[in-house]
């Protein structure tokens, strides 16, 4: 009997935080290669002999779960890392602890030194919640050969492909090959919101069914009328890999992907925009952030600054996974010019391109979106009829999400 409740104690202290007091409990949702990277910058930094060691968890339903161990109240991570826009859903519930704590020891993390949407978006009402790891962006490759071949190379010189260079190929392409496939269209609906100079929020009510938006979807519906999309239902990422599409609309961190693709000779560029002088890259963050935790100790807050200064540092190996380092320190620095993803931090029009929403309801936006843009653009449904539908989606969520809030 005590052999079983000793073990049932090692068993419960693993999954969650608090019980050692010589151990940083350490959720994050990254789950393939990212997981390993991560796990490589938490070995790098126990090999310095901390006073507390750090214990990467890599919980793929970490938010469900967080939401069970905040709500028991047992189990809390000692520090996660969370996506940006769940900070200001996050800060109303009273879910995070202010980073201040944390950090007090540690003089060089501060906004200065990252990247200042990556520091900003953990901002709330003048409180400083989170840590900046990253920002991972949507991102536009291209194939040079195809490019080459169809003597558009030019599409390039100014960083900013225009819709209307991709409907100059109407008409003149072999049969099979495709301007631009339909990864993450969803990201790129939005960055045509800001491109437009439109919102996704009005006096913090959601602005979905809205001139801009129906602009947007427009501009980019005319690329798939003209049959220069990939098919509707076809993979058009492995189709880009397959070197038979001009533009992959994916993110930063498929740079390693591509990268394994035999014979796939490709750049990177900003996503294509209705107008050309004004582009943007929908972008997130992963940030360091403590869940409310009465029991985390002083010593323990310590110990995750001394960790997230580690990283300030040392956060080259997250560059491998093609993510864009928050750090000033490391971005700046000769080594990270190898990594393709340091084209979007080459220059100040780049950093601002990087556009993180921080609108509470962000997510239900994001999520009314994604489910409707490939229909809208596709020409499947009623354009005017989607959007009113895509506005009470929204708004019912919200409407859940606030009965939920008041049980």
């Amino acid at each position: 009997m005590m052999v079983t409740i000793f073990v049932l104690s090692i068993v419960l202290s693993g999954c969650g935080g608090g019980s050692d007091s010589k151990t940083i409990t350490f959720w994050t949702p990254l789950t393939g290669d990212d997981g390993a990277y991560m796990d490589q910058l938490v070995k790098e930094y126990n090999a310095t002999n901390p006073e507390i060691q750090v214990k990467h968890v890599i919980t793929a339903d970490m938010y469900t779960k967080i939401s069970t161990v905040l709500n028991s109240g047992k189990g809390v991570p000692d520090l996660a890392i969370i996506h940006a826009d769940r900070v200001p859903g996050f800060v109303k519930q009273g879910m995070l602890e202010q980073i201040d704590s944390a950090i007090a020891g540690q003089p060089e993390i501060k906004e200065e030194n990252y990247l200042p949407q990556a520091w900003t978006t953990g901002n709330i009402g003048g409180t400083q919640y989170t840590v900046p790891l990253d920002i991972h962006s949507n991102t536009m490759y291209y194939n040079k050969d195809l490019l080459k071949k169809y003597d558009v190379e030019y599409f390039l010189d100014d960083d900013v492909v225009t819709i209307d260079e991709m409907l100059s190929l109407q008409g003149k392409l072999d049969e099979g090959d495709y301007v631009v496939n339909d990864a993450l269209l969803g990201w790129v609906i939005l960055a045509q919101i800001q491109n437009l100079g439109g919102a996704i929020e009005e006096n913090g009510q959601p602005a979905v069914n809205t001139p801009v938006m129906k602009q947007a979807f427009e501009e980019v519906k005319k690329i798939a009328d003209a049959g220069l999309m990939t098919p509707f239902g076809e993979d058009g990422y492995l189709m880009f890999q397959s070197g038979n599409v001009f533009f992959s609309t994916d993110g930063t961190w498929s740079s390693t992907a591509h990268a394994a693709v035999e014979g796939l000779n490709f750049g990177v560029t900003n996503i294509y925009s209705a107008t050309a002088d004004k582009f943007t890259n929908r972008a997130s963050s992963h940030l360091f952030a403590m869940l409310k935790n009465d029991k985390r100790s002083d010593e323990k807050e310590a110990g995750i600054g001394a960790f997230l200064e580690f990283i300030r540092q040392n956060s080259i190996e997250w560059a491998k996974a093609g993510q864009i380092v928050a750090s000033k320190e490391v971005i700046e620095s000769p080594d990270y010019s190898q990594y393709m993803q340091s084209f979007f931090t080459s220059n100040e029009k780049e950093i601002e391109s990087l556009y993180i929403y921080t609108y509470e309801y962000y997510p239900y936006v994001a999520e009314a979106v994604d489910t409707y843009c490939a229909d809208i653009v596709r020409g499947n449904v009623d354009l005017d009829e989607t959007l009113q539908t895509m506005q009470k989606f929204v708004e019912d969520k919200i409407s859940e999400s606030s009965k939920t809030e008041a049980n």
